[in-house]
């Protein structure tokens, strides 16, 4: 009975964290933003096509779709059948659910890029962690007017972050290595672009580089 309801927590979370809410959002304002801008099925992308109110309806639900993934895993595996066996299961489902918003099931397993959903996968697991790097964010997004920037050195420090403060928590350790890498690596054009000097920032225009990639990205679907 517990192994049932341990992968009905798991299949459950990437089935969370593939709904793909940039999608649904940019279609109920008539458009399909994986055509606009840069492509991305994300937050981002969606406040530089649509606006701060669609951009931001979207980063809420991505968080809270990492959150209820994470939250549904700890129910059906309470803490009371061990500390450690419980965290693989809810970090169990972190993963699942940031491989869902990455590789939606609903998208032909595209997706974004999984900051947001990691970042909700976080807050229930490790609050203090998911604090701090909040603030690392908004500083260096309010500095460089990059999220691109900030996304990717959060993901840098999260898994020093993690050694720091949850040494003895291995799952969580081993969760933080898969998100960095995972978000590092799709932002490898925008970390090209950043040492370029060619990243759009908050408030500029879409870059070429930019419309490019979704271009390119089209053609491949």
């Amino acid at each position: 009975m517990l192994t049932v309801r341990i992968v009905a927590a798991l299949v459950a979370a990437y089935a969370l964290g593939g709904i793909p809410f940039a999608l649904i959002i940019s279609r109920r304002h008539g458009i399909d933003i994986r055509e606009h801008g840069s492509g991305n099925t994300g937050a981002t992308n969606v406040l530089r096509v649509l606006g701060t109110r669609a951009g931001v309806t979207v980063l809420i639900l991505d968080l809270l779709k990492g959150t209820a993934a994470v939250g549904l895993a700890s129910l059906l595996h309470p803490l009371v059948l061990g500390h450690d066996a419980h965290d693989w299961v809810m970090l169990g489902a972190a993963m699942l659910a940031v491989i869902g918003h990455t590789f939606s099931p609903y998208m032909g397993f595209r997706g974004g890029k999984g900051v947001a959903t990691a970042a909700g996968t976080l807050l229930p697991i490790a609050p203090s962690a998911w604090f701090i790097l909040l603030l690392l964010f908004v500083l260096v997004v309010y500095i460089s007017r990059m999220v691109s920037l900030g996304s990717v050195l959060i993901a840098l420090l999260f898994p020093m972050l993690c050694l720091l403060l949850y040494s003895d928590r291995p799952a969580l350790v081993w969760f933080s290595l898969f998100a960095a890498t995972l978000v590092i690596w799709r932002h490898r054009t925008n970390i090209v672009r950043i040492i370029r000097g060619e990243e759009a920032k908050i408030g500029e225009g879409q870059s070429d580089n930019e419309d490019s990639e979704a271009s390119n990205e089209q053609h491949t679907r």
